[in-house]
């Protein structure tokens, strides 16, 4: 039996960690994505399959408060925690205080955690 892939391991994990995690109206999920140029970021009512709030790193609200900000990029840290504000202000107009977060299998690390240092530093809770 062969190693695993790099993207076959992540799947992996990530089925690992949403047989644990459900999002609700109450306490949806927050969920990255996070490819090569850019990271994504949504929160999920799983319940009703809808999604509550959403942001990225090739939104128009994202390249205006990049601009503020040295070296903020959709691929790097700095862009990462854009994002995440981003995300958390629009989760808060709609009611959201506190969410389960869903890594998506990716590590806890680097972009992933700025995005969600961000996130509670906004305001929400998990």
């Amino acid at each position: 039996m062969g190693r695993l892939s790099k993207l076959e391991a992540r799947l992996k994990r990530k089925a690992r960690i949403r047989k644990k995690s459900r999002g609700t109206s109450e306490r949806p999920r927050l969920t990255v994505f996070r490819s090569g140029a850019h990271i994504y970021a949504q929160m999920i009512d799983d319940v009703t399959g809808e999604t509550l709030a959403a942001a990225s790193s090739r939104e128009k609200d994202f390249a205006s408060e990049a601009k503020g900000a040295e070296n903020a990029g959709g691929s790097n840290v700095a862009g990462a925690a854009i994002v995440g504000k981003l995300l958390a202000d629009r989760a808060k107009a709609k009611g959201v205080e506190k969410v389960v977060f869903d890594r998506n299998g990716y590590l806890y690390h680097g972009r992933v955690k700025a995005l969600a240092d961000s996130v509670r530093e906004t305001g929400v809770s998990f």
